[in-house]
């Protein structure tokens, strides 16, 4: 090599550099901008949008606002003004896969967020129904293989709150409300949503009495709904989730906290899932002599017996591709009859416990687990 080659080789390297940052840096533009056209198109024309902004490393998206629509019949009225609420969303593309034909988008986070979902009666759960639920129109096969799929390292959702509206348990629908919600999901595809993804949650669940606190870890995948997930619940206020725990003739919840262990592994559609629900310091109403399927003054003594705690361990099972199947009423037929069995193993302490009614208890153990296995 010359000597004036070996002089020049490092100006040339220097020059190429910048040549292809400056490319780089034109096509990453051009893909943010895209980006923001795709943010602007996917809310429609009812979002609300304070500011959408175009930075070097990505876009962000200050004050945006979905709010609901009349659903007319297609499930009546959304409870609440809003389906979606953001504080402020910062997207960033990945650098690596500019170039390619995929949207990768590196990561987003959403901060200060508020979403509300409708479990309908029909046990349809539904989540910002004016996106997820619109009928896309005819197109040709052509047509159908332009959209690019996308996908999305991390999604991190921070300092937020979900509202949870279920009218499958009561009328108007029952609310649950978690605040303080962090959430992070791994690895997600869209539109397929194939792939498994890593899932982390922890928020409180707000209380008449008191707030609880919710962590949720393990891995999912959204296409075919298989999951391995470990589900804590700690000193959540039993008067928000009476509606899952007893039956319309049951007797009501004045008081009390509910912690719950569940480790639960959907696997090819069938659902396995061992736990431990655990009553503390609960203080039954009037107006009934049942309480979760069986004798309310068996519930009673329990408690005294137990230090105030009743710790029931329970399964939940079944096909969730059946459409018979209820998680609902699942979990119901599982804890009355672990709670049943809790009272038969300990019966002979609790006639002692239940004075007058002590010759009674064997049949009233009897006919509850009858009534609880439909004979």
């Amino acid at each position: 090599m010359s000597t004036s080659v070996r002089r020049r080789w490092p100006r040339i390297l220097c020059i190429s550099l910048v040549v292809i940052l400056l490319v780089l840096v034109v096509v990453f533009q051009i893909a943010v901008r895209v980006l923001k056209n795709e943010i602007a198109a996917a809310l429609g024309p009812k979002g609300e949008v304070q500011e959408l902004n175009v930075g070097l490393t990505g876009v962000e998206i200050i004050g945006i606002r979905l709010p609901a629509e009349k659903m007319g019949n297609k499930g009546g009225d959304w409870p609440v003004e809003d389906l979606l609420r953001a504080e402020r969303i910062v997207v960033v593309p990945s650098l690596i896969d500019l170039l390619s034909a995929r949207v990768v988008l590196k990561s987003i986070r959403i901060e200060g967020a508020y979403l509300s979902m409708l479990r309908s009666r029909d046990g349809r759960l539904r989540v910002v129904p004016s996106l997820t639920e619109t009928a896309a129109p005819a197109s040709s096969e052509e047509d159908s293989d332009a959209g690019a799929a996308i996908s999305i390292g991390h999604i991190e959702l921070v300092n937020s709150a979900v509202e949870f509206f279920d009218a499958t348990v009561r009328k108007p629908a029952l609310k649950i409300r978690l605040e303080q919600l962090n959430v992070s999901l791994d690895n997600l595809h869209l539109p397929d949503l194939s792939g498994e993804s890593a899932l982390r949650v922890e928020g409180v669940i707000k209380g008449a009495h008191q707030d609880g606190k919710i962590n949720i870890a393990g891995k999912i995948e959204l296409a075919s709904k298989e999951s391995d997930l470990e589900t804590r619940l700690r000193g959540v206020d039993l008067t928000v989730l009476q509606a899952y725990l007893i039956k319309a003739a049951d007797t009501s919840v004045r008081r009390g906290s509910l912690d719950l262990d569940l480790h639960s592994v959907v696997n090819k559609g069938r659902l396995n899932g061992p736990g431990t629900l655990t009553l503390n310091h609960l203080e039954l109403g009037s107006g009934s002599n049942m309480f979760m399927g069986v004798p309310r003054n068996l519930v009673v003594a329990l408690l005294k017996n137990n230090k105030d705690q009743i710790s029931i361990k329970f399964v939940l099972a079944g096909n969730i591709n059946d459409p018979s199947f209820s998680l609902n009423e699942n979990f119901m037929t599982n804890l009355s009859a672990s709670l049943a069995a809790s009272l038969g193993i300990s019966l002979e302490g609790l006639v002692k416990g239940v004075g007058n009614v002590g010759s009674n208890v064997a049949k009233g153990v009897g006919s509850s687990l009858g009534k609880i296995f439909g004979k």
